[in-house]
């Protein structure tokens, strides 16, 4: 199945270089282009896109104000003549960062970056169910999970819209989860990986809190949430 794109840019060469890049690679397929971020929005509430290539300098409504206004945020590949808004873009999750021109190796290393990460996200839809009582079963999303955390012999999991207490250790419960989508980061906590606003020093933080990595973990987590394998 192709993935579903979409380019936003005011500058009609920057989106003929996109759209000419893409017609080289497999499986993606461009929905539709814009010059103007409004007009997009407007697309995107009725088009649900898996990706986007978005420019940051436009008139009207600029590319951070517009990531703020999605309330589903597809994948997120900033194209830009700047390389100065790097670290803002990133702490508003986006998954790749071009800056123009932009040439054909370096957005195949972003392509690989949006299949990757399009193999190991979970859909909408998929989900697990947790008994958080003697009797009731509650679903939760995996889309919804931030962390989880361990209580000795039981878990809290924490999701966008609550908390939930399960009696079952941290070790089994992250083993049913998707590996390349969660990550124990410590003998207390498992966390979702592309919920990671920021990293610093031995610590991840996730949805304004802070979670300490362990020593043992350092490396690896690092590894996987910076993408430096």
């Amino acid at each position: 199945m192709s993935l579903r794109c979409v380019i936003i840019d005011d500058e009609p060469l920057a989106v003929s270089v996109i759209k000419n890049h893409l017609s080289q690679v497999k499986d993606i397929k461009v929905e539709a282009s814009f010059n103007n971020a409004v007009e997009a929005l407007e697309f995107l509430r009725k088009n649900p896109s898996d990706v986007l290539f978005l420019d940051i300098n436009m008139p009207v409504l600029d590319g951070f104000s517009f990531l703020n206004t999605l309330e589903k945020k597809p994948m997120v590949i900033i194209t830009t003549a700047h390389q100065e808004y790097a670290v803002k873009s990133f702490e508003l999750d986006v998954l790749d960062y071009l800056v123009k021109p932009i040439s054909f190796p370096r957005f195949l290393k972003a392509i690989d970056k949006v299949k990757r990460q399009s193999l190991n996200q979970p859909t909408e839809t998929e989900h697990l169910f947790v008994k958080v009582d003697k009797k009731k079963m509650k679903k939760i999303y995996l889309n919804d999970i931030l962390v989880v955390e361990s209580l000795k012999d039981y878990i809290k999991i924490i999701t966008r819209s609550g908390k939930y207490i399960v009696h079952q250790t941290l070790s089994s419960f992250t083993e049913s989860l998707p590996e390349k989508k969660f990550l124990r980061i410590h003998r207390s906590y498992t966390i979702s990986v592309d919920k990671v606003d920021a990293v610093e020093g031995n610590s991840v933080e996730i949805n304004g809190s802070l979670y300490v990595i362990g020593r043992s973990y350092l490396n690896e987590v690092k590894a996987k949430i910076l993408d430096l394998e």
